[in-house]
């Protein structure tokens, strides 16, 4: 798990930004809440994946648990799989062609694109039914034209996320940053997100706590979906 290191100027401009509560959302409405899981996919999380990170093995439980727990308050759990889709309209040369090398680019197209292996989540979450899995072509899923997830979080009627996932500093932030300029609260989980440095997590970390979400840990995220509803829920 990454050690949590956010500098003290951080803060403490944070906090003048928000009053002297220790969290933004302390109370949700768990109906009108999901928890989006951001990349968590056999290409990022096996051993020799072509992106593999892991770290992300080590927050699976806590991802888990907060999915538990918002589900048995009513919310929704909702996966999103990074992909390569050679045939949509909106081609990505910027990222393909012009900051990848040709065999990294490759690399990535053949592992993200649907049916193969590395495209696939990762086995030890527990995806159930009633739970969304949403493909998306881009970092962030809120990209206009190359993910569903804005058109189905609002047919939901949902209006705060809970962001898990890899990783931090790209997919997750750049998701986080989205979610927030789309009018969503934005909970940013700092220990049910990782990346492949501490360094890189907490810039992330710090980014979001200046500007763009609430930074909560797995526990205090259960034991908020807990207090919403009356019900205590503590993270294992």
């Amino acid at each position: 798990m990454h050690k949590v290191d956010i500098p003290v100027e951080i803060q403490e401009r944070s906090q003048a930004l928000r009053g002297e509560n220790d969290v933004i959302f302390g109370r949700i409405d768990p109906a009108k809440t999901a928890h989006v899981v951001v990349d968590l996919q056999n290409g990022f999380m096996r051993e020799g994946a072509p992106v593999e990170v892991p770290v992300a093995r080590k927050i699976v439980d806590n991802v888990n648990q907060i999915s538990a727990a918002l589900r048995a308050a009513g919310g929704k759990v909702v996966y999103l799989r990074y992909t390569y889709d050679s045939a949509e309209p909106l081609n990505w040369s910027a990222w393909y062609e012009s900051m990848l090398s040709a065999e990294s680019s490759d690399v990535l197209k053949e592992a993200f694109t649907p049916g193969a292996h590395d495209h696939d989540l990762w086995p030890d979450l527990e995806v159930l039914d009633g739970d969304l899995v949403v493909d998306k072509t881009r970092f962030s899923g809120f990209v206009n034209g190359t993910c569903g997830l804005h058109d189905q979080l609002q047919d939901a009627g949902i209006d705060t996320l809970i962001i898990t996932g890899t990783l931090t500093n790209c997919c997750c932030e750049s998701t986080a940053r989205d979610a927030n300029q789309l009018n969503y609260k934005v909970i940013f989980v700092t220990d049910g997100n990782a990346t492949h440095t501490d360094w890189e997590h907490n810039a992330t970390l710090s980014n979001m706590a200046a500007i763009f979400a609430d930074l909560q840990s797995a526990d205090r995220v259960c034991q908020t979906i807990g207090s919403s509803t009356g019900t205590l829920i503590a993270a294992e």
